[in-house]
């Protein structure tokens, strides 16, 4: 069981830093928290925190959450970063991913979700909210080229390409006439090359390998 993790929270409203901060710790699961109005202080007192999960909220004065999460991941490269965004943040999304977070949420997300992006990101998983994931998937520009992939065959690009879009297996299949059966089959593998093991983690793998433009 998950337990005594180090959380830093790093946004510029004192207000939802100490609500988010009162919340978690009554999770059974943290032990310290540490809290920070920007990505610049942030970064002057991480390395010594040793944070378990970073919460970066992406807008915020002097250094933004992208250019911090940037900075820290070069520094300490398996650090667990979970993105905090209003939805009018949509545009931050792709260059969030391309930095390195590992998760997103949505600030008037429910407590529960928070706890269990935490933990999700803590194991080694990607966490989207619902809302979020929505928004990417449709923000999301097919590129006219695919570009070379050792991981799949062209096949499995042109699934993945239609599961990053939204589409279901079954429309998938009416989509690129073959069977559900097959689409299933090529879903199967493409998540095992992949080492993905949600629809969030292959979007983060096709917008980082190059399979999108925004």
């Amino acid at each position: 069981m998950i337990k005594d993790l180090k959380i830093y929270i790093i946004d510029d409203h004192s207000l939802f830093r100490e609500g988010l901060k009162f919340l978690l710790g009554s999770s059974e699961f943290v032990s310290e928290i540490k809290e920070a109005e920007n990505g610049s202080v942030f970064l002057d007192n991480f390395e010594t925190f040793k944070p378990d999960v970073v919460l970066m909220d992406i807008e915020m004065p002097e250094m933004n959450g992208i250019e911090a999460t940037k900075e820290a991941l070069s520094r300490v490269p398996d650090l667990k970063i979970i993105a905090l965004s209003m939805h009018s943040d949509e545009n931050f999304y792709t260059e969030m991913i391309e930095a390195g977070a590992k998760g997103f949420l949505v600030k008037n997300s429910l407590f529960s979700d928070v706890e269990t992006a935490i933990v999700e990101v803590f194991n080694g998983q990607n966490y989207f909210s619902p809302e979020i994931l929505s928004l990417i998937v449709t923000s999301l520009k097919r590129k006219s080229e695919h570009p070379e992939s050792s991981e799949l065959t062209k096949r499995e690009i042109e699934v993945l390409i239609h599961i990053c879009m939204g589409l279901s297996n079954s429309e998938i299949a009416e989509q690129l006439f073959i069977s559900k059966r097959t689409v299933d089959k090529h879903r199967e593998n493409i998540l095992f090359k992949t080492q993905s093991k949600n629809t969030a983690e292959l979007v983060v793998y096709a917008i980082k390998n190059g399979f999108f433009e925004v």
